[in-house]
């Protein structure tokens, strides 16, 4: 299989990680010789209820016995997409009642700038420095990083970036502005929080000048900051918010969600403003609507700022300098690159799956699955440390 891979499927980069998989249930994922790796990933952050979860699994089963794709987004009427839009509309703040189903997070980006450029009539789109929004055309424009940008050469004009966490910069925000667009905690950046009531001015400051503020939940989203939307530790309200990755429960998915009469611009002048031929696959909106019920309906939320804590006490080292992030989206800060690089590697070896972060070289992914269990906490951050104790 190993073989067949590096022939036959395209590669991201020079070294994969290569484990060949055969099987995952709960916070554990198999390798073909049988080998157990217990899993502090999650799929980056993707598999909010682990691997397998029952209740999702038996709600793709369920619609599988149903019917799977029949038309494209937004034609016919199917319930599970219409049962999953409600529940997300259901625990939003209003006017946030409206979702668009779509792919992928990166594609859900790409849909929220369109709709901010429709909505305003304006062209600018002002993004963080150092941020990360996906990997297509639209959101690897909002990158600032040139060493990825300048090979994919000319990207789409006018888009401005400032500093995450600076109130100066707002400034910038302007009558010309379409889109202020931030992730809730920067991600790839190193999983920095807003500070001082940061997107709360932010979203002051594009209600003063009517720009349309879209906050990237990709990441932070159901449930992962011991809340269902990262945004709502923060004392703030976006106008269009991005999901994607942990609401899928293992499948792949992303949606943004506005108003009902924001979102409504995309439909017409021109008519399908925004098309997708799988968006709202009922098979992954079934899932989708098990993993927002399970999410909402348990405990997961607030054993998530509990686990966050064991895994602070557990993570005591002197070569563990910092620990940032909320809930389960953790990134611990080593001493060096060199460092972070050789626990995450031998950590596989050690049947530990860590992981890097996009920019900051320095950090461990930390993003388990939600229902992660006490001990299997304690023994993962026992293999990091000991792992620690030997460099």
């Amino acid at each position: 299989m190993k073989n067949d891979f590096f022939k036959y499927q395209a590669q991201t980069s020079p070294h994969p990680l290569a484990m060949e998989v055969s099987h995952a249930k709960g916070s554990y994922i198999y390798d073909t010789t049988g080998k157990a790796y217990l899993d502090f990933v999650a799929g980056v952050s993707a598999c909010s209820l682990g691997h397998s979860h029952p209740k999702v699994v038996q709600a793709i089963k369920n619609q599988v016995d149903q019917y799977l794709h029949v038309m494209v987004y937004g034609e016919y009427i199917q319930q599970p997409a219409i049962d999953l839009t409600k529940l997300l509309a259901e625990h939003l703040p209003t006017p946030l009642e409206s979702t668009y189903l779509v792919n992928s997070g990166t594609e859900a980006i790409e849909g929220s700038l369109k709709l901010a450029r429709r909505y305003t009539g304006r062209s600018e789109i002002i993004a963080a420095k150092s941020a990360y929004h996906g990997n297509t055309m639209g959101s690897l424009s909002l990158m600032d990083y040139d060493e990825r940008k300048t090979p994919f050469l000319p990207l789409i004009p006018d888009v401005k970036h400032i500093e995450f966490n600076s109130e100066l910069d707002l400034l910038q925000i302007t009558d010309n502005t379409a889109a202020v667009i931030l992730e809730t905690i920067q991600g790839g950046a190193g999983f920095i929080e807003p500070t001082n009531d940061y997107l709360h001015k932010v979203q002051l400051r594009c209600n003063e000048v009517g720009a349309v503020f879209i906050l990237d939940e990709i990441q932070p989203g159901i449930g992962r900051t011991g809340k269902l939307f990262g945004f709502e530790n923060y004392n703030c309200q976006p106008d269009v918010v991005v999901t994607g990755k942990g609401l899928g429960g293992g499948l792949p998915i992303g949606a943004f969600t506005a108003s009902k009469e924001m979102m409504s611009s995309l439909s017409d002048n021109p008519k399908m403003g925004h098309i997708t031929t799988f968006g709202g696959n009922p098979v992954i909106a079934a899932a989708a609507l098990a993993t927002l019920k399970e999410v909402t309906e348990s405990n997961l939320m607030a054993e998530a700022l509990e686990k966050e804590q064991l895994f602070r006490k557990h993570l005591q080292h002197k070569h563990i300098k910092e620990i940032r992030g909320k809930g389960l989206m953790l990134a611990a800060f080593t001493d060096s690159a060199e460092m972070t690089n050789k626990v995450i590697l031998e950590a596989q070896n050690q049947g530990l799956i860590l992981f890097w972060l996009l920019f900051e070289q320095k950090a461990i992914r930390i993003t388990p699955p939600l229902t992660i269990s006490n001990e299997e906490i304690i023994e993962g951050c026992r293999i990091i440390t000991t792992i620690l104790d030997t460099i």
